[in-house]
């Protein structure tokens, strides 16, 4: 059997029926690479699309999520729906995959399936010890290092990485996103003069907005040479010199003086539970007594730190995710007084719809900038992402800490009054 051969009907059905068992609906169309299929042919769900038998040799070689994710990112396979495709290929999903396997795997190989375990150019392949500072900075430059133009595209005029702040679903994403970074200065209740830091900064959105609306000093720090060169370019074209700066520096490392407050949004998932420790004994030391720090993070359920394969091989190297509470633990643990948690969870799936759209838009664009392997893996990674937020796999939330002055002092109003009518009306005003 050759690589182009037609595919032998009744083996097309069988490896039909055993993945419409894994994905519990049969309401969808195979299409094999001779443009024959099988499936529901009128209105279905999705399109799986095997452009070559290349496909089936992903799949068989690292099940459950990276052959599929090798498969789609060098483009032997596609997905015609991928966001109705991905809202199958679910937690419950991927228990039935151990189950079904050798059927599987059987239903593949009499198609002509040939295991291929080769790694593709655009995933990470990290030394060293585990979350050393070496290999961190290895991670962070993987997956932040691309041009900033391509996170444009998709990420909008603020570039923040973040989960934006939506008063209504059709909020505008750019608005959604200056009511995030009002929303968590609010809960920093931010004054004149202070001193902030934002750990893992990115492009410096949080930097430029606390240190112009809010007259802050404003110290941001990342690991990404390339964000630290686009936003101290940035700094100065605001004229923020004095008033504001970026560092290309890690959170481990000294920092002079202490701040009034410490923002951390979108880095913590960097850490990993093994660094949480540390991590929180660095913010502790960072601030003055009555300081504040907010922890914006995504989080999963109890029992799943993991990231998955797909992701940590191309995506997040080294990523782990943990659960709100083992955040807080570790953040009291630290020394840390837990005031506030809130899960934005129905934020992020929104933000992302968006972020998946602005990139469909500007296809050409990103294919031009950073190649079609990794401009497919942002799409992938970006729509499985969505899903999980809808289907509340995952999460985020925003964790608000004080470090208490020597007589148990909070410095921390007695309500919240202030956060949200504010945020809500500039979400509306922006």
């Amino acid at each position: 059997m050759t690589a182009t051969s037609s595919p032998d009907p009744g083996a097309t059905r069988r490896l039909f029926t055993v993945l419409s068992a894994v994905w519990g609906t049969d309401r969808w169309w195979l299409r094999m690479w001779d443009g024959s299929g099988t499936g529901e042919p009128k209105m279905p769900r999705f399109v799986l699309h095997l452009r070559s038998r290349r496909a089936l040799d992903r799949l068989v070689s690292d099940l459950p999520d990276r052959g599929f994710g090798r498969a789609y990112v060098e483009g032997s396979l596609d997905v015609e729906g991928l966001h109705a495709f991905l809202g199958h290929v679910n937690d419950l999903a991927m228990g039935r995959v151990a189950r079904l396997l050798p059927r599987l795997v059987a239903a593949a190989l009499a198609l002509g399936a040939r295991p291929d375990r080769r790694g593709l150019p655009v995933e990470a392949h990290l030394r060293g010890r585990l979350h050393s500072r070496a290999r961190d900075r290895e991670a962070i430059r993987h997956h932040y290092d691309q041009p900033p133009e391509f996170y444009r595209l998709f990420l909008g005029r603020t570039l923040t990485y973040s989960c934006a702040y939506f008063a209504t679903p059709d909020t505008d994403l750019d608005t959604a996103q200056e009511a995030k970074l009002e929303l968590v200065c609010r809960k920093l209740r931010l004054q004149p003069g202070e001193r902030l830091l934002d750990i893992g900064c990115g492009w410096g959105s949080l930097v430029f907005h606390a240190a112009e609306q809010w007259g802050v000093h404003a110290v941001g720090i990342t690991a990404s040479p390339r964000q630290a060169e686009w936003a101290a370019q940035e700094l100065r074209r605001r004229g923020l010199e004095g008033i504001a700066e970026v560092r290309l520096a890690d959170y481990r490392d000294p920092l002079e003086g202490e701040f009034d407050a410490v923002a951390s949004v979108g880095m913590v998932e960097h850490v990993g539970r093994r660094g949480m420790p540390g991590y929180c004994d660095a913010v502790r030391r960072l601030l003055r007594p009555e300081g504040r720090a907010l922890i914006h993070g995504i989080t999963t359920r109890p029992g799943t730190q993991g990231i998955g394969a797909f992701l940590n091989s191309f995506v997040f190297p080294d990523g782990q995710l943990q659960e709100a509470g083992a955040m807080v633990t570790a953040l009291q643990a630290g020394g840390l007084e837990v005031r506030d948690v809130e899960s934005l969870r129905e934020h992020y799936a929104l933000t992302l719809r968006n972020w998946v759209e602005r990139l469909e838009a500007g296809w050409d664009e990103a294919v031009q900038l950073v190649g079609v392997q990794r401009a497919r893996v942002w799409k992938l990674y970006m729509s499985g992402s969505q899903v999980g937020f809808e289907q509340g796999s995952i999460a985020v939330h925003q964790i608000l800490a004080v470090r208490q002055g020597t007589a148990g002092e909070s410095g921390i109003p007695l309500t919240r009054a202030d956060w949200y009518t504010s945020a809500q009306r500039l979400a509306v005003e922006v």
